[in-house]
């Protein structure tokens, strides 16, 4: 009986530890998403086409301003992939090998960095096509909303009655991604073309609508 105590103390110990860590993970990509929207936000330089996101994606360019936080996110998801390849078994993947487990901060690095150019890119563009339409600046909240909803799912319509970003997805999907190797780029460019389409002036009206901010300027 004691031995049983002492197992069940231990597990709900690691559980409560395996949470507060996914929470200062999700923490950490929300500082991350922030930081890298609004350093596009800051700077007048725009995408202006999904062609030239693409373009831009191609170039490699590095986030170096970005480095501290990416590598805090890096550093918080390795003891957190390592709890869930524990006999998880992630899509087709069985039981994730141990010299990937050891390769995690390598993979997983590399996996939010480029996501994280990925936003940026389609942050700008969502906020030209914003700003093209209104002639005022982009709401930056709308703007990462925009850029979060589409990256995760291309093929929806933003949902603009909240303000929530989708962090916890976009958590799973930088990490869980990064540990198997597995690419963004195809869903980043469904995202760029369905950026393109946007229509700017009805996104920010229905926006400050929603959130009570007014009308738009014509």
């Amino acid at each position: 009986m004691a031995d049983r105590e002492r197992l069940t103390t231990h597990a709900r110990t690691a559980g409560a530890a395996t949470l507060e860590s996914r929470r200062a993970l999700v923490d950490a990509v929300e500082r991350l998403v922030h930081a890298a929207v609004a350093r596009v936000l800051l700077s007048e330089d725009r995408v202006t086409s999904a062609a030239e996101g693409r373009r831009r994606l191609a170039g490699r360019e590095e986030t170096e301003e970005l480095a501290d936080k990416v590598q805090k996110v890096v550093a918080l998801a390795a003891p957190v992939v390592r709890v869930a390849a524990r006999g998880a078994r992630v899509a087709k993947f069985t039981r994730l090998p141990w010299v990937m487990i050891a390769s995690t901060s390598v993979s997983v690095g590399v996996a939010v960095r480029t996501g994280v150019r990925e936003i940026q890119v389609l942050s700008s563009l969502v906020a030209h096509r914003i700003e093209r339409a209104t002639g005022a600046p982009a709401d930056p909240r709308l703007v990462e909303k925009v850029a979060v909803d589409l990256y995760l799912h291309p093929k929806r319509t933003p949902d603009l009655t909240n303000d929530r970003l989708r962090l916890i997805r976009l958590t799973r999907k930088w990490v869980l991604l990064g540990a198997f190797g597995r690419s963004t780029s195809k869903r980043a460019d469904n995202a760029l073309d369905a950026a393109e389409r946007l229509d700017g002036r009805e996104l920010a009206a229905r926006w400050r609508t929603l959130h009570g901010l007014g009308t738009v300027r014509t």
